[in-house]
């Protein structure tokens, strides 16, 4: 299951991990939000161990969407130690949010 990310457990759970991590920024009234949602949930089952999966509402965390610049959602943001290494904005395939996940692992 995927993690809930907020402002206050972001650095503990995103930028310490010495796993990669997806976040999923989003929101409840976003259409495209709704579509990757449950692709997210799969992506957070199928690397469980290997990576940190999760989601950060933007409208209840306001601090972290700003700190990345996020100006549209859902914006999928890749990083590993600490550092953000790829992006996706807008809904896209599972296929093409696993590859990106997947190179991290490398």
């Amino acid at each position: 299951m995927a993690l809930e990310f907020t402002d206050s457990n972001f650095e503990e759970l995103v930028l310490k991990s010495d796993k990669p991590v997806l976040v999923d920024f989003w929101a409840e009234w976003c259409g495209p939000c709704r579509m990757v949602g449950p692709v997210v949930e799969e992506i957070a089952k199928e690397y469980e161990g290997k990576a940190v999966v999760g989601k950060l509402n933007v409208d209840n965390n306001p601090q972290i969407a700003t700190k990345y610049g996020i100006r549209s959602i859902p914006t999928i943001l890749f990083l590993k130690n600490g550092e953000v290494v790829d992006r996706s904005v807008g809904a896209v395939p599972k296929a093409a949010l696993a590859t990106k996940l997947q190179g991290q692992l490398a």
